[in-house]
């Protein structure tokens, strides 16, 4: 199937909008094809602030309405518990509550920006996505992450080249519950290495400290700067480590 014989079998959806690549390139793809679409997102704290900021800018410029959720996903036992099916717990919840308000805006149909890349596998998330009947059309149709990128540049979308941002909860050990405080002090961290120039890291929680995960290109600006990223993120952490391994993936 292509996306749009897709998009001509489901004139009218609903989409989760996270603010990011793939779900930024789905909405161009529904407006390009006529579909009558409306975006969603779904805010927690398990997001950071500026993935919504992103979100507003994108449906600005497509024009595009886009209504907000807002969710308290640490009353989700399984989402704050974060054991190894945290990721189910959470999507469970949240695309739930989705489904909610988008049925009470007329739309029977939910999707999603899955891409073909993604590996579904057992993947928990990915699970209770297909339990809720989510609809995944890039993943469908067959479309990678890196036809994704290259499309979306080729549409002018500011979020072609935006690095993938796992959600907040990723950065806290798997069986550490989660807590406002810890998600906060994560956030605080991470921005405070944005502005310093770098990008595509994680800054994840380590026993009180943090650990610091670099791609291998930013190594060298971590070193130039050293001392700034000790003490910015000293405000937040006790101690701050540096992982030697590059970075790779979520």
């Amino acid at each position: 199937m292509t996306l749009e014989q897709f998009f001509k079998q489901v004139p009218k959806a609903a989409v989760a909008f996270s603010g990011g690549t793939d779900s930024a390139f789905l909405l161009w793809l529904a407006r390009e094809y006529g579909c009558d679409v409306h975006a969603y997102y779904v805010k927690t704290v398990f997001q950071p602030s500026f993935e919504l900021e992103d979100a507003l800018r994108v449906t600005g410029e497509l024009g595009i309405p886009l209504s907000v959720v807002e969710k308290d996903v640490l009353s989700v036992p399984g989402a704050a518990a974060n054991g190894e099916d945290r990721c189910y717990h959470c999507k469970r919840a949240l695309f739930t509550g989705l489904w909610e308000a988008v049925r009470e805006d007329g739309y029977e149909v939910l999707l999603d920006g899955t891409n073909a890349s993604d590996d579904a596998g057992d993947r928990p998330g990915m699970r209770a996505l297909k339990e809720l009947n989510v609809r995944s059309p890039l993943r469908e149709c067959g479309i990678t992450k890196k036809e994704v990128r290259e499309r979306s540049r080729e549409a002018g979308l500011f979020t072609w080249e935006k690095p993938a941002y796992a959600c907040l909860a990723t950065r806290i050990p798997t069986g550490t519950r989660i807590t406002c405080e810890s998600l906060l002090k994560v956030e605080r961290a991470e921005q405070a290495l944005f502005r310093l120039g770098f990008y595509d890291f994680r800054v994840r929680m380590y026993g009180e400290g943090a650990r610091i995960q670099m791609r291998e290109e930013q190594m060298p600006l971590l070193m130039e700067k050293r001392r700034e990223v000790t003490e910015q993120l000293k405000e937040f952490f006790p101690a701050v480590l540096l992982d030697l391994e590059p970075r790779k993936g979520n």
